[in-house]
């Protein structure tokens, strides 16, 4: 294993210091409990809290500031964070118009804030987040939280900043969800610092369909294909999801796991383009980038969200954090 690090042990406090001086004049970091907060706090909003293992960055710490989240609770490498992170971090950002959690649907994600949430004095909503579609609908434990959490953080953010209330923006958060749909493919596992060794091998013909953010198998290893047949499965499940009509609005993101070159994510983007194109979609946005990462992971994943008005109002709505910036 060849990783810029001291120890595990140390992996995540010395980043979070680092990812603290790199953007000081849009967060803050509390210690002991770790949370990353806004710095340009606003009184009168409803407050924007997600959270969940480390090793997805940008996800969620890349996302505070103006427009999105209020505070960003990072546990350790894949690891939930604990409920008094959750809990601090509310209590810190609190503007007194309510605190929203947006959650990825992890048992563990799912666990810890439902904690914080009986504890924390004053009113509270949670958005869930399970946008991906490898696995079906009456999973056990539910269908993931991936890539389309940046999605619903980035729109629901900008309602809050523009006043509504913790009603509607739970609302909104659970319509986005349900209208947004990800699946993704790796090519290589990554390699968890503390284990030291890829989560599962692949051999150099084969891909993983299906995987999730934690290095975790997906639902079948398949042999390699081309770029257009791999894009064409994951559109096509998707697709039937969602079953989006001819002329509906969308919002295409093009999600890298951390490995994979921008030049390969364009080239993916352009072909989900024409897949969906071919259907009659209008791809009104876009997004393609590493924003829901797992780690040193080769692969990618795509998003399509259906956009009605305000949500694409919302999304062009300005919005100042470390990985995500327009408008300001």
């Amino acid at each position: 294993m060849k990783k810029f690090i001291d120890s595990p042990a140390s992996l995540l406090d010395t980043s979070l210091q680092g990812f603290a001086k790199a953007h000081a004049d849009i967060v803050q970091l509390n210690t002991q409990p770790n949370f990353i907060y806004r710095k340009q706090s606003r009184q009168g909003k409803v407050a924007l809290i997600s959270g969940g293992g480390s090793g997805h960055e940008p996800l969620h710490s890349g996302f505070v500031g103006v427009g999105m989240l209020d505070a960003a609770c990072p546990g350790q490498i894949f690891t939930s964070p604990t409920p008094d992170q959750m809990l601090m971090a509310a209590q810190a950002v609190d503007g007194g118009s309510g605190v929203l959690f947006i959650v990825k649907n992890y048992a563990g994600d799912v666990m810890n804030f439902e904690m914080a949430a009986e504890m924390l004095e004053g009113p509270n909503a949670t958005v869930l987040v399970n946008d991906d579609v490898s696995l079906p609908k009456d999973h056990p434990i539910g269908r993931r939280g991936v890539a389309g959490t940046t999605l619903v953080e980035k729109i629901v953010g900008a309602a809050a900043e523009a006043g509504y209330d913790l009603a509607a923006c739970k609302t909104l958060g659970d319509k986005v969800v349900q209208a947004t749909a990800s699946m993704g493919v790796a090519l290589t596992s990554c390699t968890v610092p503390a284990l030291g060794h890829p989560t599962f091998t692949l051999a150099d013909d084969e891909i993983e369909m299906g995987v999730g953010i934690h290095g975790e198998r997906g639902r079948e290893t398949t042999k390699l294909v081309s770029a257009s047949e791999i894009v064409e499965q994951l559109a096509t499940h998707i697709q039937d999801e969602l079953n989006p009509q001819s002329g509906q609005k969308v919002l295409l993101h093009v999600n890298g796991f951390g490995g994979t070159p921008l030049v390969e994510l364009h080239l993916i983007y352009e072909l989900a383009w024409q897949y969906w194109q071919k259907r009659g979609l209008l791809i009104e946005r876009c997004l393609v980038g590493n924003f829901t990462t797992s780690l040193d992971m080769a692969g990618c994943s795509l998003t399509l969200t259906l956009l009605d008005e305000e949500m694409l109002r919302l999304w062009d709505a300005p919005v100042n954090t470390a990985a995500l910036r327009w408008g300001i």
